[in-house]
């Protein structure tokens, strides 16, 4: 079915199984640079997967480009404990790889013992909040020394492959970069000058490691930094590193700092595949793809276009890492999705937390979290298709439960469905087509628009009961409540009515939030429309711009804390509130409404009154477990669980793990 994603690719004189690649990407899992149980049981568990290559990283080749925390391989006395990852990897038949990291002067101080970062130029970094010192020429050799006998240790180690990084903002960009390099030597001004640096790592790691061990760059398609190195000089670059020695180039999106969003939602499936064309159309060795590449089909359409010659799945085998596996097996609508909500991954990342999945709760948990086969099997009644629910009754069935799930409603997927609803939040729905097929192949009875009392337990009479209920939107009280004005946040969002000119949303946390963008872009350009405007030059772009930006509703937010969106994850804020800016969101901190009439908001800020007139008023104030069985059913001899939202409303990931967590418990 994929024959170009499952046919093997040469690299060097190295065969790759497929052409897939689990690239780098910061776990966390070890404090101390070192390499532990952890990290062997999620890297084994990629390569068992499927996947054809498997690179662990980032690793530092020294310590003031890295620091105390990040893996390293600076040292002789590491190699041992790499061998030992790449000896599990082997063993599933993947190739195993390692990417060797430098952060110049990305790397926050306070990793290097509050040291001073180096770079090519003392250039003050948004990314880690400091100015660099400049680096020697010294320096510059001893970096160098640093990647080249890293790559040593790696080959030793019994690596297949290295891979330098080349992207992100980190050091090898800080000096292609004329934002980053001010230097007045043979390393800076000129391109050939600023290219320098990345090239000869390249040529003393070739002359070192020999001929035939495969080198790889991770470069930037496109910095996506105003001033910086943009798509049309890479090639230019790219054709350096081949002439330097690189066999491969795996291209990616811009830096860290970039304000055009590299992993979330809001970048569209593959998006920067075209980036990768970009590369490969000025080289002859192999070129990967990266960023949001999901399903097997877009892969497959990747490489047929020629747009690559190999994918990296990132998160998206974090979060099935038998993504392969079921690909090649024709059982691709098994595929456990990813829905690019960097909660699990990068947002725990950027708090100093190890990584994990809000939809795999197996992922950072491989040796503690298994599905043991029970021999008791139990009648399990399941309360509620939300995703708590339905990911603990495929779990017990996973482990041989006797399960059934009982739904309120019509259909699963619970506040799924309000949760997608906002702009660049559809992927969400992914979890509900992924759950519809897991029920249906485990063969689970589903009991739609049914009522769970206490009669219909007593006659089920389960095993153990299972109760996730979910969650009702919660409602203040307040002086006009019942304004025939008001509509709650819930029923905006599932229900898409029709709102006023003027529309406040009282909460100012990510679903207040949310709300008001998905208020404000109603009436805007579709994706559609914007392609045919611009295809046959229709407008001016500012003209383009303001109907991308400009609905039929002006939307206010009221949040009575200092700041708004203090719940939305640290790597996506900046995305969600620059999207609010420019749909000319209002957004009033320090105001506490007290009362609603006719349409009219009184509040107060500042010790004073104010009042505002609206046509549609929408509460988004958060939720309210409902706990309404749970109290009834502590009168029957019937062991059960509360779980999800109505234990204590939580995120996604609260209902996926607590529903996993209970399942193999039973």
């Amino acid at each position: 079915m994929y024959t170009h994603l499952f046919s093997p690719i040469t690299i060097r004189s190295l065969e790759i199984r497929n052409r897939i690649a689990y690239p780098s990407l910061g776990l966390l899992y070890s404090y101390d640079t070192q390499l532990n149980d952890k990290y062997y049981r999620f890297y084994d568990e990629i390569a068992r997967g499927g996947a054809g290559i498997v690179t662990i990283g980032p690793v530092g080749v020294d310590f003031i480009g890295a620091g105390f925390v990040p893996l390293s391989l600076a040292k002789d006395e590491s190699i041992d404990s790499f061998a030992r990852a790449t000896k599990m990897i082997k063993a599933r038949g993947a190739s195993p790889w390692i990417q060797l990291f430098h952060g110049g002067a990305y790397t926050h101080p306070f990793l290097i013992n509050n040291d001073t970062p180096m770079a090519p130029s003392a250039v003050f970094s948004q990314y880690s909040k400091t100015t660099p010192r400049q680096m020697t020429l010294e320096d510059i050799k001893g970096v160098q020394d640093g990647f080249a006998n890293a790559a040593i240790r790696a080959r030793e180690a019994g690596f297949e492959g290295v891979e330098i990084i080349g992207s992100a903002g980190y050091l090898i960009t800080q000096f292609l970069s004329p934002l980053k390099n001010l230097r007045e030597d043979e390393y800076g001004g000129s391109f050939e000058n600023r290219v320098r640096f990345p090239r000869q790592i390249i040529e003393m790691i070739r002359e070192r490691v020999g001929p035939d061990f495969p080198i790889g760059v991770r470069m930037a398609g496109n910095d996506f930094v105003p001033g910086s190195t943009c798509d049309e000089q890479m090639p230019a670059i790219a054709r350096v590193y081949e002439k330097a020695g690189a066999d491969v180039l795996n291209v990616t999106g811009g830096w860290h700092e970039s304000k055009v969003p590299q992993l979330p939602m809001e970048l569209p499936r593959s998006g920067f595949s075209f980036l990768a064309m970009n590369i490969k159309q000025a080289v002859s060795i192999p070129v990967m793809a990266s960023n949001r590449i999901t399903t097997p089909g877009q892969a497959e359409k990747i490489l047929g276009d020629g747009q690559a010659d190999m994918v990296n799945l990132g998160r998206v085998l974090i979060a099935d890492p038998f993504w392969p596996a079921k690909a090649k097996a024709g059982r691709a609508e098994e595929i456990r999705p990813c829905v690019a909500c960097s909660q699990g991954c990068t947002d725990e990342l950027f708090n100093g937390r190890q990584v994990s999945c809000i939809g795999n709760a197996r992922a950072g948990f491989e040796g503690e979290r298994k599905i043991i086969k029970t021999t008791s099997p139990k009648q399990v009644m399941v309360v509620g298709a939300g995703v708590a629910g339905l990911e603990a009754a495929i779990t017990a069935k996973q482990a041989g439960h006797r399960v059934q799930i009982y739904e309120k409603t019509g259909d699963i997927g619970g506040q799924i469905w309000i949760a997608a609803a906002p702009p660049h939040k559809q992927e969400l729905l992914e979890f509900i087509r992924y759950y519809r097929v897991m029920v249906e192949k485990y063969e689970i009875p589903i009991h739609l628009n049914t009522n769970v009392d206490l009669k219909l337990i007593k006659k089920v009479n389960p095993d153990h009961l299972i109760i996730a209920q979910g969650a009702a939107p919660l409602i203040p009280s307040m002086d006009g409540i019942d304004d025939k004005s008001v509509r709650s946040s819930w029923e905006v969002l599932r229900q898409n009515p029709c709102l006023g000119k003027k529309v406040a949303v009282i909460g100012g946390g990510a679903v207040g939030l949310e709300t008001a963008l998905f208020a404000a872009q109603k009436g805007t350009l579709s994706p559609e429309m914007l392609h045919f405007l611009m295809t046959y030059d229709a407008l001016e772009m500012e003209r383009i711009k303001h109907y991308m930006f400009n609905g039929a509703s002006r939307v206010t937010v009221f949040e009575m804390l200092e700041k708004a969106g203090q719940d939305v994850g640290k790597s996506t804020k900046w995305i969600l509130m620059n999207n609010l800016k420019r749909h000319g969101v209002k957004i009033n901190t320090s105001s506490k409404v007290a009362s609603i009439q006719d349409g009219q908001v009184t509040y107060e800020r500042d010790q004073k009154s104010f009042q505002e007139q609206f046509d549609t008023v929408v509460l988004a104030l958060g939720s309210r477990p409902v706990q309404t069985l749970e109290k009834q059913v502590k009168q029957l001899d019937i062991p059960f669980t509360v779980i999800g939202d109505c234990v204590k409303p939580g995120k996604i990931n609260d209902a996926i793990h607590g529903g996993f967590l209970t399942a193999i418990d039973l």
